[in-house]
């Protein structure tokens, strides 16, 4: 038995929009810390109350929840209060990555590149301002509720009227929806693993866009680790991928999402501090091109848990 790390909770499944996915990370990161010699156990916060880590004496929690309730500075404001370690982005570094409207500021505000966009509020659309809008943003407009991952509840967009079906969807997700130019190119992400940068992924899929299909579903996703970008391209994307992942305060791991144009200019997407684990997932990808296996992955993941933040 690793006693390093005493007794683990991996927590996974939740209430959110992303449960199923969650369960399928949690039970492969459980399945990999077992084999590993770990005292680790299964713990989903939708069956369980949160009490009963301290009383069943967990020493560390592994956060495989995603969405809302996992990845959004909630559980890691309750670990903190029991005191118990946890692993991946405080407080802080969740809530803000969680709401890609005030990455998007912060990310601006800092002089990091990221695409053009308007903010909509349920409260105050207007469907009549679509075409306005639409303009505005370059013609194709990509519908994102502020709150949710997966790609849950976005959309492409190119009429006023798509613009407001997609949006009044979106509302069914969060209160705030953001209206992004759609970036004409190629998807990358880097995954973030510690002090260590992993090398990037670059995704192909014929579908409309890298949607939630196209991530867990189709067989016609392509993935390329190496990505192909040159050897100083690769480490300007590390880069970007560190200060993005700075100015939202998050720690530990994580991953950064860009969209590449068709004049190679990079633009920030997205942070996901608790990021897919499952076998097919893209740091696992990332972490087999360095050198890392599943389990030694897991054991890197594990390493991050602190109860400072």
């Amino acid at each position: 038995m690793n006693r390093v790390f005493g007794k683990v909770a991996v927590m996974f499944g939740g209430s959110s929009a992303e449960r199923e996915v969650s369960l399928k990370s949690g039970q492969a990161v459980l399945d990999a810390l077992k084999t590993a010699g770990v005292d680790a156990h299964g713990f989903d916060p939708a069956d369980r109350p949160l009490t009963q880590l301290v009383e069943q004496g967990f020493e560390r929690v592994l956060i495989m929840l995603h969405g809302r309730g996992g990845e959004d500075g909630s559980l890691q404001g309750a670990l903190q209060q029991l005191g118990i370690a946890y692993s991946g982005s405080g407080v802080l570094g969740s809530a803000l990555s969680m709401d890609k409207i005030r990455t998007k500021w912060i990310w601006q505000a800092l002089g990091l590149p990221t695409a053009e966009y308007q903010v909509v509020d349920k409260s105050s659309f207007d469907a009549g301002s679509g075409a306005d809008i639409i303009a505005a943003l370059g013609g194709t407009v990509m519908v994102k509720p502020a709150r949710e991952g997966s790609s849950i509840g976005m959309a492409k967009v190119t009429t006023a009227d798509e613009l407001s079906v997609a949006v009044q969807e979106a509302f069914k997700y969060d209160n705030q929806v953001l209206l992004e130019q759609y970036i004409q190119g190629e998807e990358y992400t880097v995954s973030l693993l510690g002090e260590r940068v992993l090398p990037s992924i670059r995704m192909h899929t014929p579908r409309t866009f890298y949607d939630y299909e196209a991530k867990y579903q189709a067989s016609t996703t392509q993935y390329h680790c190496p990505s192909g970008l040159t050897p100083e391209t690769e480490q300007q994307l590390a880069d970007l991928a560190v200060q993005a992942f700075a100015a939202v305060n998050g720690c530990g791991w994580g991953r950064v999402d860009f969209m590449r144009d068709q004049h190679g200019r990079f633009y920030l997407l997205e942070v996901n501090t608790v990021p897919g684990m499952t076998k097919k997932s893209l740091v696992p990808m990332a972490a087999r091109v360095a050198g890392l296996s599943f389990e030694q992955l897991a054991l890197e993941i594990l390493s991050t848990t602190d109860r400072e933040k």
